[in-house]
């Protein structure tokens, strides 16, 4: 029997660069809040144990799922930072997920995320410690100086887009972000806490279609790809 999973979704924030009247993960997508289609796409595989889903203190617009697709739905409130809201939701996980095993966390503004990505994430549990999917980068890049001119061109060579879900054992990866909080240090990912401590972490290859809805321009593209899934 393969091992299942839970996986934290933090969504505590509000999103601001959609400009957007409410936390971008409501705002409606494909008929349905945003959030939904992400959990739903996460609760229908059928690896995943349950979800731990990290809202904002007095979150007004939680429709109070306690589950999807059969899958158990719990929630937790979160920090100020992503961070923050990540180590909640390590902690309120049920009892019965051990220190040892491997947990997921995904971003809430990520709906287009495909099964077959998740399988090879999943399937990279038993090499190593962690691994998180990720793109590699096939523009050219530019660094710009103060005045927004070209200061210098960029090898692309070895360079990875990170995407999530992102897996770790839980309490590694609580450890992590506790130890970067203490220093100091906003970790802006799961992987780069884990960076920091020194663990090894493989890059599994996704598709690029697993975007995180950022901007007005990104609704339009993630409804697209919605009506017309891959996998």
């Amino acid at each position: 029997m393969q091992q299942r999973f839970w996986v934290v979704v933090p969504a505590a924030g509000r999103g601001t660069r959609i400009g957007a009247p409410l936390p971008k993960q409501y705002l409606a997508l494909a008929g349905k809040p945003l959030i939904e289609h992400t959990l739903r796409r996460l609760a229908a595989h059928p690896r995943v144990a349950g979800l731990m889903v990290v809202l904002s203190p007095g979150d007004r617009d939680w429709p109070g799922w306690k589950e999807l697709e059969g899958t158990p739905l719990l929630t937790t409130a979160g920090g100020a930072e992503r961070a923050d809201s990540v180590l909640a939701g390590l902690e309120a996980l049920p009892q019965d997920v051990a220190a040892t095993d491997f947990v997921l966390v995904h971003d809430a503004a990520r709906p287009c995320l495909r099964h077959a990505d998740l399988d090879a994430l999943l399937d990279a549990a038993g090499h190593g410690e962690g691994a998180l999917l990720a793109q590699p980068l096939s523009d050219t890049l530019k660094r710009a100086d103060h005045n927004g001119h070209v200061e210098a061109t960029v090898p692309r060579e070895g360079l990875w887009r990170a995407l999530t879900p992102q897996m770790f054992r839980r309490g590694v990866l609580s450890t992590a972000l506790r130890d970067a909080a203490a220093a100091g240090v906003q970790v802006t990912d799961e992987a780069m806490a884990m960076e920091r401590s020194g663990v090894p972490v493989r890059l599994v290859a996704g598709a690029a279609d697993n975007i995180k809805v950022t901007t007005p321009q990104d609704v339009a593209l993630a409804e697209f790809l919605l009506r017309n899934p891959q996998s």
